[in-house]
């Protein structure tokens, strides 16, 4: 009962999309780690997970219908404790592999100290906007952005009706699934919840994703332009 109610936390659209996944295909859960403590402005990357976090990381583990085949994670703490939060869940002990394109600088963001003044100034809403436009410096394009993350993701497939869990940060999910989607102005209701994500697979240079109960799909090949 108690794992049911924390569920609610989740995004309603979350649990839905479940019924929407192909069974033949592995899939991919993109998400942004679990909830976090409350900070004064900006989340440091040392800002933790709260008890609740952890407690709703390991429930939707423990929800999801398929076997998980690999988890990858920001090195950050907080989504490392959401990727062993949902394992926990699942009840299967994996190994969970960091990855730099889950993170920043690394995703995106190429040159730090071009970026950091302007996304401080701008805020994760604004800078997420301008970068949608290709008006900044020091960072990949959208495009080129999620050609990385889409390579990444398709290398970390599991087995046929597995899901494969990658724990990411609010801004690389939103740059990637508005590109996917091909928005160039968010607003706050845009912004992607805490334990919220985005489902993808792949046949052949396709790319599905489901986000929001949302589907769309995108060829790979055309990002290499």
């Amino acid at each position: 009962m108690e794992s049911k109610s924390i569920l609610e936390r989740l995004h309603p659209a979350l649990i839905p999309s479940l019924s929407d996944l192909p069974d033949h295909l592995p899939v991919v859960l993109l998400t942004r780690h679990s909830i976090r403590e409350e900070s004064n402005g900006f989340a440091t990357y040392e800002v933790p997970l709260t008890p609740e976090g952890v407690a709703l990381a390991r429930a939707w583990g423990e929800y999801l219908p398929r076997p998980l085949s690999r988890l990858y994670s920001s090195p950050v703490g907080r989504c490392l404790a959401t990727a062993e939060a949902i394992a926990a869940g699942a009840g299967v002990e994996l190994l969970v592999e960091t990855h730099t394109a889950l993170v920043e600088p690394g995703s995106y963001v190429k040159d730090i100290a071009q970026v950091g003044g302007l996304f401080f100034k701008l805020g994760p809403l604004g800078f997420a906007n301008k970068h949608l436009r290709n008006e900044v410096r020091g960072v990949l394009s959208p495009q080129q952005g999620a050609l990385q993350l889409l390579q990444h993701l398709r290398d970390g497939l599991g087995e046929p009706g597995t899901l494969s869990v990658h724990v990411t940060h609010d801004t690389i999910l939103a740059a990637f699934i508005y590109f996917l989607r091909g928005e160039r102005e968010l607003d706050q209701s845009h912004w992607p919840w805490m334990m919220e994500g985005a489902f993808l697979w792949f046949e052949d240079d396709v790319a599905h994703w489901l986000w929001r109960g949302e589907r769309g799909e995108i060829g790979i090949s055309g990002l290499h332009e």
